[in-house]
């Protein structure tokens, strides 16, 4: 028997298949008036059934109920709960810093998975790659449904990597571009020049509620010196010649958690959540097991 088809060269197939049953589980409901897959108290379309009324002209046949219209020969519709349209929203970090390791490869996984879960569940799904200043930003926006799955993949698959735009002019120059609430998702080693903080406060402010995924490369999460060694920025060039010793790599350490903590505060301040993960974890652990066990999805 032939194996089945690879569907993207990203994630295999058993990945994409636990994904589809998954929905992502933001703390607040910040949506749009719209058709959409949560739910709010009051009458519209949705898979909660919750009422009759009679056809009039203009309304949607699909919502007609045909094993009524069959008994009596009058047409009935069939009224659900209203549900509001959550949009999902992904900033992918593609500056240069995510070149190292497998950051960005880990990134652009997970961003797949996520990806999917709220296109499965019929939410406007908008990705916003996210480099340099003196590029348009690389987006593909309001996909919706089993239809996008190869435009998703497409996408993600050929996105260029490069750049070394401030985190906070990135998400500015994505904001511009997108308008809905619901929930963005932040894929970055958050290495930046930029504050956090009011990159974070934006997004909360655009009716986003913000969920930071840091990702660092394995050698970024547990640095090894044993010899003196140059560093170069991989964003600006720049080189840092360090002697190697036990106090440096107790100040990095306390640097690392210093900004893990940072973002875990400003994401909860405005409602928000974060975790940082290394890429010596592999995506499936990150998301059916971390993600699922800390309620970020369900």
């Amino acid at each position: 028997m032939a194996n089945a088809r690879q569907l993207t060269s990203l994630v295999s197939n058993s990945a994409l298949s636990r994904a589809e049953n998954l929905r992502l589980a933001p703390r607040f409901r910040k949506t749009n008036r719209m058709r959409g897959e949560h739910l709010a108290g009051r009458g519209g379309s949705s898979t909660e059934f919750e009422d009759f009324r009679d056809y009039s002209p203009g309304d949607d046949i699909r919502y007609v109920d045909w094993n009524i219209f069959a008994r009596l020969h009058r047409p009935y519709l069939k009224l659900y709960r209203h549900e509001e349209e959550m949009h999902v929203v992904i900033l992918l970090d593609a500056s240069s810093s995510m070149k190292f390791g497998e950051k960005f490869d880990r990134a652009r996984q997970a961003a797949a998975l996520l990806a999917m879960m709220g296109l499965m569940n019929m939410e406007p799904v908008s990705i916003y790659a996210l480099g340099s200043r003196n590029e348009a930003t690389h987006q593909i926006r309001r996909l919706r449904g089993k239809s996008s799955f190869r435009k998703l993949f497409e996408f993600l698959e050929n996105l260029p990597v490069g750049g070394d735009a401030e985190i906070d002019f990135t998400i500015d120059a994505a904001l511009r571009q997108h308008s809905g609430r619901g929930v963005v998702i932040c894929l970055s080693d958050f290495l930046t020049f930029g504050r956090i903080d009011q990159a974070i406060s934006r997004l909360f402010g655009a009716g986003l509620e913000p969920w930071a995924i840091q990702i660092l490369s394995s050698d970024e999460h547990n640095p090894e010196l044993e010899q003196d060694v140059r560093f170069v920025d991989s964003e600006t060039g720049e080189t840092l010649d360090v002697t190697a010793g036990g106090d440096l790599l107790r100040i990095y350490e306390e640097y690392r958690l210093s900004l893990e903590r940072e973002l875990e505060q400003v994401c909860r301040q405005r409602g928000g959540r974060s975790l940082s993960f290394n890429t010596s974890q592999s995506v499936d652990n990150i998301v059916f097991d971390t993600l699922l066990r800390k309620g970020w999805v369900r």
